[in-house]
């Protein structure tokens, strides 16, 4: 998978630019503010996958425009692909694969696909649940599109159930509250067995990944948590709806009482392990960086083992925050597919690059 070109309008801070690249090794190298990151989140949104930096899409757009517009060319599966994506400040986006209009944005993701590392990604290890819960849904999302479906279905109803609970006059009945729940087991069930499938294999992915980094000293295992009544995510998504009602039905009068939503896949979360011990609490600063790394160029070996396709790698100023010998890991294992990175200084690891000032 290879992105050719990109070219941007009222977007963030550019009025107009167009870029090509290579497809091995590509630096942005400038000055901060030079709009580095913000052609690399340009580059993610195409994808099809929301920003990790906006909270609302009147972000993305230039001061006193309209909307913005993203165009790219991609190579994929020995094919050329154009993709465009229109962002208004209100209102819905307008997305183009090869001139044709489609109905959702996640579309692009069967077109093309990256894994992002930031410095904001060395959280994951130790920040709270919603980092890796966030993680898991972009990364789940761009490899099987019909995830994201379901799962802004399923917020959209908590985000209609939590308003209930907090309803003060009338107060909501249990029973209007069960209709609620009745809708969201199903949708929970196959969106949970998504989730436990790609821990599975990022887990393996990962551990691979962690014990080249340790050279074998250190092992990383990935266990993913969900409510306490599902007694196998693996099981058939009919099984996991039981489960998922019992679990709703017994929080209900505590949820009634509390007036808010006390129960569900909003909750979930993903453990690491290294030797066995949890991550958040025992892993030291090497050790976190070194988990962080490992999590995304397993999820890039993952997206491989899916499609035959490397994913695009982009790497948002992340190698000022790891030592001589990651930086080298990094530089080893981007080789075989497309790499965009941006730093403030030329880089010298990685051979066959690009250099692409701004």
């Amino acid at each position: 998978m290879i992105l050719r070109s990109v070219s941007l309008r009222d977007f963030r801070s550019y009025e107009t630019a167009a870029f090509t690249f290579s497809p091995e090794v590509n630096i942005l190298c400038g000055e901060n503010g030079r709009g580095k990151t913000n052609l690399l989140e340009a580059i993610w949104l195409l994808t099809g996958v929301r920003s990790w930096r906006a909270a609302k899409k009147a972000e993305l757009v230039r001061w006193d425009a309209g909307r913005a517009s993203l165009r790219a060319v991609v190579e994929t599966r020995d094919r050329s692909c154009e993709l465009a994506l229109d962002i208004p400040t209100a209102g819905r986006s307008q997305v183009l694969v090869n001139g044709v209009k489609k109905q959702r944005q996640l579309e692009l993701s069967e077109h093309f696909r990256c894994v992002l590392f930031s410095p904001e990604d060395l959280y994951l290890i130790k920040g709270p649940a919603s980092g890796r819960r966030d993680f898991l849904d972009g990364a789940v999302s761009q490899i099987r599109p019909r995830y994201g479906d379901l799962l802004a279905r399923y917020q959209r109803l908590l985000e209609s159930k939590s308003r209930l609970l907090k309803q003060e006059d009338p107060r909501p009945s249990a029973e209007l509250i069960a209709a609620y729940d009745d809708q969201l087991a199903p949708i929970g069930a196959l969106l949970l067995g998504y989730r436990a499938k790609f821990c599975r294999g990022l887990s393996e992915e990962c551990g691979a990944m962690h014990g080249a980094i340790s050279g074998g000293k250190e092992s990383l295992t990935l266990c993913y948590r969900t409510v306490s009544t599902v007694q196998d995510p693996f099981a058939e998504p009919s099984r996991v709806e039981g489960w998922l009602r019992d679990h709703l039905e017994s929080h209900r009068t505590a949820e009634l009482h509390a007036g808010a939503c006390l129960s569900g896949l909003h909750r979930d979360d993903v453990e690491l392990f290294i030797n066995g011990r949890p991550a958040k609490a025992f892993a030291s600063q090497g050790q976190t960086r070194s988990a962080a790394l490992a999590l995304k160029f397993g999820q890039r070996e993952l997206f491989f083992r899916d499609t035959g396709e490397y994913p695009v790698l982009l790497l948002d100023d992340v190698l000022s925050e790891l030592d001589a010998p990651r930086q080298a890991f990094v530089a080893s294992h981007a080789m075989g597919g497309q790499t965009i990175i941006t730093c403030c200084e030329e880089r010298q690891a990685f051979q066959n690059s690009r250099l692409i000032r701004l």
